[in-house]
């Protein structure tokens, strides 16, 4: 853990005080390659799931290279299903899968095939998040909200991950990637109508114009204006047949990847709503 002190879901301080040392906070910064090496010490662990740290000035090649020599032999990197293809094709311009494309090319570079795998998990039903101010006051605004989404479940994401670092990978050594997607493809119109059947509210609901969201994107959330203009682009995409993902095609097939790597079906976008509801409410 970066801050030791810091509540951890799904597990409680009379748990965690009742374990009888089964539990050990660990401190560990994915900026800090030393920490990590230490991490890996101190816990002799021999798999890892690592994320992105933006703000690595090496892609993240020091800290990779500190799992390795620590003893890590197996490492599942949560990346982005915005990578079609091998990483290295990435073009700069593609804000999102360019920053993950440079963590898979370094995990390529240290661990090698068989040694890593690189979930690429679709749009989070958690980025919902962003409409509960507009639940609260009334009126949500949508930039296209025709546009769909596969809304999947972190839990499912981290049920996927874990099964890897547990079983090792499912396909054996064959594939390096592992595209995760929730079982349907919706709106972002019908995400907040599903949101507020959950929640027993009754918004309105307003289509969000281009020059509205990119001024919202750079001002409001501060997003440097290379990663609003792609955001645009791909949340801009609406295919009438319902098969794409901010603007990346899914077949049908994919929507059954949680099952495939879990053995148990995906949350739905309702459910998960259901069962996190609180979150938006104040």
């Amino acid at each position: 853990m970066r801050d030791t002190s810091k509540a951890i879901p799904g597990l409680d301080s009379a748990t965690e005080k009742d374990s009888n040392g089964s539990f050990e906070r660990v401190p560990a910064d994915l900026q800090n390659p030393d920490t990590v090496r230490d991490a890996v010490t101190r816990t002799q662990a021999t798999r890892a799931f690592i994320y992105i740290a933006p703000r690595s000035s090496d892609n993240m090649k020091s800290t990779i290279q500190a799992l390795k020599s620590a003893g890590i032999e197996l490492v599942v990197l949560l990346s982005s299903f915005t990578i079609r293809g091998e990483p290295e094709d990435v073009e700069p311009s593609e804000v999102i899968p360019y920053l993950h494309a440079q963590v898979e090319i370094s995990l390529k570079a240290v661990f090698g095939p068989g040694g890593y795998v690189a979930a690429r998990p679709g749009s989070f039903a958690s980025n919902t998040i962003q409409y509960k101010a507009g639940l609260e006051s009334g009126l949500v605004k949508i930039f296209a909200p025709d546009a769909t989404v596969d809304a999947i479940a972190p839990e499912d994401i981290g049920r996927a991950c874990g099964t890897v670092l547990v079983k090792g990978p499912r396909d054996g050594n064959t594939k390096t990637a592992m595209y995760l997607y929730g079982p349907q493809l919706i709106s972002q119109a019908d995400c907040v109508k599903t949101l507020a059947k959950v929640l027993g509210k009754s918004p309105a609901v307003e289509t969000m114009g281009r020059d509205e969201a990119y001024k919202k994107f750079t001002e409001e959330r501060r997003w440097p204006a290379p990663l609003a203009d792609y955001m645009i682009k791909h949340w801009g995409a609406v295919d009438p047949a319902r098969s794409l993902v901010c603007g990346y095609p899914v077949g049908a097939e994919q929507l059954s990847s949680i099952e495939k790597y879990t053995g148990k079906k995906a949350m739905t976008f309702e459910e998960w709503a259901e069962q996190n509801k609180q979150r938006f409410l104040s």
